[in-house]
């Protein structure tokens, strides 16, 4: 960019001072011309030249540039009139030469300086009486008055200095955006992960450095996006893969057991005909058991089923939770389930939730089984413990031995059972609590289990609150 500006800086001064020497060089023999016209001018018109003559004379002579003009005047062969030394009508080839020279050639003596002539001119009236020649010899003044402007040059050399600090500091604010995008496009080629910095001037190309960095870091984080969802999917997938193994050993496992003992039992009934009817009378009840062991595990899968991939199509409502907790605990203790635990609630009986009768009632009946299979506890208990502009908070909790923290996380997942053949003495499906769960959170509530310090487990869970309509 500098050197563009110094060439066109020197091209452009070069021109103006060649235009301005060549004009110093025409207004110079055209005044030589224009006196020697007017010379001519007069005779044609009789007037008389002497005054001219001395206008000429003395205008020459304060003019510098004219010190050394010879000027000869003939009429009809003889001259009338001279400035300077005569010349020969007409003069020898070489003072008809004329042209600059360059200074070095130039000399100091009259003589020298005779050799070449700055300019030549001759003119002759139309009846041929009148001849006027004109010669101006080179001069130092002819030259220094021709020479290049200094001043052009200084404003010229000024010009270009400024020019040179301009493109310069322009120049350096450029490399310096384009060293950072070089340092960006090389550190982005390398680390994928690279987040750079939008260090780019203010201007045009630092506005375009930074559109690109943060197309960059867009495109990055977009891409980091893609790929957490996709690990996501791929982990969720796996996670669904994993459970559907899972649920199906289990199911195969929670129903050939009972499959298994009733088909045992039918074997050995049709292989002894003439079995003790006492015998065979156990051994219907045992079947009758496992029956039943089958239908509640059965129904326990379909309202998990229903729960899980039908929630929206549940018909939920306000009902009356502390009716539902009464109906439900009077259920519980006439059919014998809880033994000797003993069952209680403290619901106000302006408790009304958003939720469905039936399976808020199994979902308090799979509390209480759940308690009195497992807790080895005397009573369990269903409180109201905290309420909010949206929800109420209600406790669910015995006073048995609790379980293992390390058991705590895995109690609502299906088939889970802390102690597997203890559980299964007891007629557990493994899906009383997973109904739970699936139960409070289809009704957009939240549930969680903890051990109490006092002793026993705890179940919290929260349901939604009708929404006042004025």
């Amino acid at each position: 960019m500098t050197a563009f500006i110094w060439l066109i800086l020197i091209i452009l001064a070069a021109w103006v001072n060649h235009i301005q020497r060549q004009s110093q060089i025409d207004n110079i023999r055209s005044q030589v011309t224009l006196v020697n016209s007017r010379i001519i001018s007069m005779y044609e018109n009789n007037n008389d030249p002497r005054a001219f003559f001395d206008f000429v004379r003395q205008y020459y002579i304060q003019n510098p540039l004219y010190d050394e003009i010879r000027l000869t005047i003939y009429y009809n062969g003889e001259i009338i009139y001279e400035i300077g030394e005569p010349i020969d009508a007409p003069d020898s080839p070489e003072a008809r030469a004329s042209g600059l020279i360059p200074a070095e050639q130039m000399k100091d003596t009259r003589e020298e300086r005779r050799r070449v002539n700055f300019f030549y001119d001759e003119m002759e009236s139309p009846d041929h009486r009148i001849q006027v020649y004109c010669i101006i010899p080179f001069s130092a003044d002819i030259l220094e008055a021709t020479r290049a402007s200094k001043s052009l040059f200084l404003f010229v050399l000024m010009i270009a200095i400024v020019a040179t600090v301009f493109s310069n500091v322009m120049a350096r604010r450029l490399a310096k955006n384009i060293e950072a995008l070089r340092d960006f496009a090389r550190s982005a080629s390398v680390d994928p992960n690279f987040i750079p910095s939008s260090d780019f001037s203010n201007d045009e190309f630092g506005e375009i450095a930074r559109d690109i960095v943060n197309f960059h870091n867009t495109r990055t984080q977009n891409i980091r996006k893609l790929k957490r969802e996709h690990e996501v999917a791929i982990h969720a997938l796996e996670e669904k893969t994993h459970l559907k193994r899972e649920l199906t050993n289990n199911l195969s496992h929670e129903l050939k057991t009972p499959v298994g003992v009733i088909k045992g039992y039918l074997d050995t009934i049709r292989d002894h005909p003439e079995m003790d009817p006492d015998a065979l009378k156990h051994f219907l009840n045992k079947m009758s058991q496992h029956v039943d062991r089958l239908v509640q595990f059965l129904e326990d899968l379909s309202s998990i089923n229903r729960l899980e991939y039908g929630s929206q199509m549940i018909n939920t409502e306000p009902v009356d939770f502390h009716e539902i907790a009464f109906q439900s605990v009077s259920d519980l203790e006439t059919s014998g389930i809880m033994g000797q635990m003993e069952i209680n609630y403290d619901i106000p009986t302006t408790c009304r939730v958003i939720g469905n009768e039936s399976l808020l009632s199994g979902m308090i009946a799979n509390l209480a089984k759940n308690a009195a299979a497992y807790s080895k506890g005397t009573e369990c208990n269903l409180v109201l413990v905290d309420e909010d502009a949206e929800t109420f908070t209600f406790e669910f909790y015995d006073n048995g031995m609790g379980v293992k923290e390390e058991s705590i996380p895995h109690l609502f997942e299906r088939f889970f059972r802390e102690d597997t053949g203890r559980s299964r003495k007891k007629g557990g499906t493994g899906l009383g609590l997973c109904i739970v769960q699936n139960t409070v959170e289809a009704l957009g509530g939240t549930i969680e289990a903890y051990n109490r310090k006092e002793g026993g487990l705890a179940f919290r869970f929260t349901l939604r609150k009708p929404k006042n309509r004025n």
